[in-house]
């Protein structure tokens, strides 16, 4: 296999140093059916216990497969938006979070929380948000997804980066949008990637790395040859038995 063929973000501009235009990733909002941590620190330790007591008690692991890095704990039950886009948090009640921000989320409810706390420190994540990569990498699995601002290549990497016979010509993302499924090539070898808007990876996002035609020759080969060692070793086997006796 030639470099041209495994280098990744090519390019024919024999410069030293590329400068690329800027790109800022979408930033996610809150949609009903999300799953949040919201954390909240202040000096009333009784206080602080019952707020956070969705993100340390946590579901199984056979109620919530899939879970990367900590299926010890398993997931945390976190709050979970309703239909309606509300949470509902002790000592506060009901708050719509639908259509916020993360930081949106924080400031909205530590105004609700200081009714009752003195300066509270409020920190809201989201618990469901995840990515998957399939095919061709070393560790094909679901992954957390902890930003905004996870790329593509950081994303590769956490899969063990591809095999030597994945295709990085011709990767294929398939991302959920408001107008239905997108699917898109993605051409790994050419720096045009770093400008793409599927730089960044959102919520859901689906990669697979297709296998190259040599892995379907050698597995095909494989297949080919596995009556003729079984015979060869059969016929050893006999004459080895004739031999003994």
């Amino acid at each position: 296999m030639s470099p041209k063929q495994i280098v990744y973000f090519q390019s024919t501009d024999s410069t030293q140093t590329v400068l690329l235009p800027p790109i800022k990733p979408v930033v996610a909002r809150i949609q009903p059916n999300d799953i949040l941590a919201i954390t909240v620190g202040s000096f009333n330790q009784e206080s602080n216990e019952i707020l956070n007591f969705a993100n340390v008690n946590s579901l199984t692991t056979s109620s919530y497969p899939g879970l990367q890095g900590n299926s010890a704990k398993g997931q945390p039950l976190g709050y979970l938006v309703d239909t309606s886009g509300h949470v509902e948090i002790p000592f506060v009640g009901k708050i719509k979070l639908v259509g916020l921000t993360l930081d949106q989320a924080a400031n909205l409810v530590r105004g609700e929380v200081s009714k009752s706390l003195k300066d509270p420190a409020i920190n809201v994540r989201f618990l469901n948000h995840k990515y998957s990569i399939l095919g061709e990498v070393n560790r094909p699995a679901t992954y957390n997804l902890l930003d905004d601002n996870t790329t593509l290549p950081s994303a590769l990497a956490m899969a063990g980066d591809l095999t030597v016979y994945g295709q990085r010509n011709n990767v294929m993302l398939i991302r959920e949008t408001e107008k239905g499924r997108e699917i898109v090539k993605i051409n790994l070898l050419n720096r045009d990637v770093l400008n793409s808007p599927y730089y960044y990876i959102r919520n859901g996002d689906i990669i697979y790395v297709e296998p190259s035609k040599a892995k379907v020759t050698f597995n095909d080969r494989t297949v080919q040859l596995i009556p003729i060692v079984t015979s060869i070793t059969t016929a050893f086997v006999v004459a080895l038995n004739l031999l003994l006796r």
